[in-house]
């Protein structure tokens, strides 16, 4: 059984949302449940149609569906949103250069398949709080090869700066992962509006004291905002009871 709840919040300082959420404990075809964070980017309004256009797209595809083989659905509709997004940001010069982030989970009874563009993250709490993801960004590279490390990283002037998005380009690079889980582990999905401005140690912390779905994924968005709240904050939380 799956406890959930998701939340999106404009932030502090921010005048539109270019974050876009989906969660269904629902079956989405052959998906037992599906959520996903998106965090569009680009001008105005072109982030805010990314992010919206491709979840819809990823949704979609999985609703109709007939592959029986988890990772090449979410390949193909992932693969589908990116067609999507670079032919409409094609069609106007507003929407030029719009791409998004995607975090994409499911889970079959003990199992969670994962896929993530970009450098919106998913976690698992469970003794310690580990990222499961790996950001697709300038900076998390210079830290892969010991240019820097992950303190300097985290106020270094280019860490928005992402190296894969879908929309970023014709052939999408997409990372999988296939995690076991285990009664009481804790998920969070987020885009990194929360993840800029509240440390690990400080997030793992939040995951632990507060029991409930709700109160967690509240309190996370309010120290985000508390923090300074400069980008859009969206969290997933789900509950493996």
């Amino acid at each position: 059984m799956l406890k959930t709840f998701s939340i999106t919040d404009i932030g502090v300082r921010r005048n539109i949302n270019q974050d876009f959420v989906f969660s269904s404990e629902k079956p989405v075809g052959r998906l037992p449940n599906l959520f996903i964070v998106a965090d569009g980017m680009g001008g105005h309004k072109a982030g805010d149609f990314a992010s919206r256009q491709a979840t819809q797209t990823i949704v979609e595809c999985l609703q109709n569906s007939t592959q029986e083989n988890t990772v090449a659905a979410i390949r193909s509709a992932i693969e589908q949103a990116n067609e999507t997004v670079i032919a409409k940001a094609a069609e106007s010069e507003s929407f030029e250069g719009m791409g998004t982030t995607v975090v994409l989970a499911t889970i079959f009874d003990n199992t969670m398949y994962v896929a993530n563009v970009g450098d919106s993250r998913l976690y698992l709490e469970r003794d310690e709080l580990k990222q499961i993801t790996k950001d697709h960004s300038l900076v998390e590279e210079m830290v892969r090869m010991g240019g820097i490390d992950q303190e300097a990283a985290r106020y270094h002037p280019k860490k928005n700066v992402i190296t894969r998005a879908v929309g970023g380009s014709d052939e999408i690079q997409i990372d999988f992962f296939e995690i076991q889980l285990a009664p009481g582990d804790v998920i969070l999905m987020c885009s990194d509006g929360l993840t800029n401005m509240v440390e690990d140690s400080e997030i793992s912390l939040i995951l632990r004291k507060q029991r409930d779905v709700v109160e967690m994924a509240e309190t996370l968005v309010r120290t985000a905002n508390e923090n300074g709240g400069t980008d859009n904050v969206s969290v997933i939380i789900i509950k493996k009871e």
